[in-house]
Order: structure tokens, then sequence, then C-alpha cells
């Protein structure tokens, strides 16, 4: 069975802090790896003082910058098959800002074009396209939250959701190709478990102010899952240089001296090279001693490869 992997995220550089490692494990060992980015985040923030001409409230340039940038980043990661949802540029970045509660949720005002205002079909049928293509057996995407609230994030799980029911529709859209049912869909996860033991040791080393407000014994917000829900952990620790050179290359959004790259010193390799997922489609194949799996491809059977649908 050829193994094919998708991965559906909002925005350059969700991919890497997500899935980089995983990414780059499974390229290693010859899995089709492709990635569809739904917006070129023109609204993110610039940690760059030099590049803060870019703002989309003066040049408005941004979002072909990090274009150049999630290049570099598949590069590192060694991924080829990289594509943008309906084309570069159809969606624009929603922005965001924060509810009280420590959420995120949609700017005041949005662009006609911002992924959040999209319509669902359209942009799911964009989605069947590359599904009926690519035809893979796993596909990976946010949970219903889009993991803190952010309205491209959830768009992005009702759309990869959408598009994996619509493709294995045989009678739906046949100018988009042939049926295809995805056997395993996952939802990308932090570990609570994990999370609160970078905490200790942050504390436990003096550190008081990466993420403030947020103690290791106290509430969590809703983006770390408990471990009772976790189905999956791909252990790629030998990928994780790979993926901390591709967060590096999305340098107007990540800084290597902020909260995650501080939590990862502390932690090693685990932050970096672990990343934990929950099964929203499929049955859990194998697991190992820690009750997990640690192959997203566990327990398919070689007809998987096909996804026909009768």
């Amino acid at each position: 069975m050829e193994r094919r992997l998708l991965l559906v995220h909002a925005h350059p550089d969700d991919e890497s802090i997500g899935q980089g490692a995983t990414m780059a494990r499974y390229v290693a060992e010859g899995v089709g790896v492709t990635l569809v980015t739904c917006t070129g985040g023109e609204m993110g923030e610039i940690l760059v003082p030099e590049l803060e001409h870019l703002a989309a409230d003066r040049e408005d340039g941004l979002g072909e910058h990090r274009r150049g940038e999630l290049a570099n980043a598949m590069k590192a990661l060694g991924v080829t098959d990289h594509r943008y949802l309906g084309g570069f540029g159809a969606y624009r970045d929603s922005g965001m800002k924060w509810h009280p509660d420590g959420h995120a949720v949609a700017a005041d005002e949005t662009d006609d074009r911002a992924f959040a205002n999209a319509d669902l079909t359209e942009a799911a049928d964009h989605l069947v396209a590359v599904i009926r293509e690519v035809r893979p057996q796993v596909l990976v995407t946010y949970d219903e939250f889009g993991g803190y609230g952010h309205p491209d994030h959830v768009q992005a799980h009702r759309v990869a959701t959408y598009a994996a029911a619509l493709a294995a529709v045989p009678s739906y859209r046949l100018d988009l190709g042939p049926a295809h049912d995805v056997a395993k869909i996952y939802w990308s996860a932090m570990s609570e478990t994990r999370v609160r033991a970078g905490l200790r040791a942050l504390r436990a080393a003096g550190d008081t102010t990466t993420f403030e407000g947020m103690e290791p014994d106290g509430d969590l917000p809703r983006m770390f899952v408990p471990d009772e829900a976790l189905t999956a952990a791909i252990h790629a620790e030998q990928y994780a240089a790979a993926k901390t050179e591709a967060l590096k290359a999305h340098r107007t959004q990540i800084a290597v001296d902020g909260p995650f790259f501080a939590l990862s010193n502390n932690q090693g390799n685990e932050i970096w090279g672990t990343e934990f997922f929950r099964i929203a489609k499929g049955r859990p194949g194998p697991v190992g001693d820690d009750g997990l799996e640690d192959d997203l491809f566990a327990g398919l059977g070689p007809d998987a490869g096909t996804g026909e649908v009768a």
C-alpha cells in the first residue's frame, strides 16, 4: 500500500508548529505528504521590526512574504507537495482578537475574501478535488474549536470535515474526480500532561514569565487536551531539528526566544519531536505500552490504499 497523508491548516506556520516532526518523519519513510494551507496569513502579527511595512494596514504584503517562509519551511521538512486552498489568494486571513475568557474570536472587521466567511460548500469543493486527486488514507486537521478558537482554524476544521464526507459520495461532483473515502481522520492535539511537565520545569528553573498566568497544577486553556482523549503519539525525536528549522523559517510569526522555544529548551526534543492526535474517523490500530498509536496508518489493510467507494 502506497501511504498518503493530507494535512489541512489555516495559515503558514500552523503546520510546522503542529505536525512538523510528523511530516518530516513520514517524508523520510517514503509517505506521500500533501499540505493544504487555507490562507496566506495576511493578518498575522509581524515580529520582525524591519518588515513591519508589510502589515495589512500599510503595504499589505505579508501574505506574499509568508508564502516564501512557508516554502522554506517545507524544504526543511522535505515536503514537496504543498497547495493553497483554491489557489494562493483565494481566501484571506480573517484576523482575530482575544476574548476576555482567553480564547480567540473573529476580528471586528474582515475582508470580503476572509476565510471565516467563505461559503462552506465552495471551499469544501476545492478540497474535494485535492482529496480525490491525492487519495490519502489519512487526513489531519484541527478539532471543532480550532485548538484555541481562531475563526480560520475553526473554518479549516469545518471545510476538511465536510470535504472528506463529500469526497466519498460517488454521485457528488463527478467533475472533481472519482469518489474517495479517507480511511482515518485525526485532529491535532497538545498533551495536557506534557505541557504541565514543561510548565513545572520552567517554574522550577525560576522562569515565572513564560506562559504567565498558567501554572502546572492550575486550569489550562482548552487547546491543551486531557491525555485520556489522545489516541496517537508520533514519536519523531530524530526529526526535531528539522521541525526547529521549519519554525525558524516562519520568522515573521515565531520568535526563537518565545514561549514555545522556552518550553522546548526545558523538555528537550520530546516537546518538538513528539506530536499528539485524536482520532475522529476510523479505528485506532495497534497501540504501544502508552496505549497510543505510533503510526497514523496503523491498522489499515492493503485495500485502504484505494479508498474506492462502491
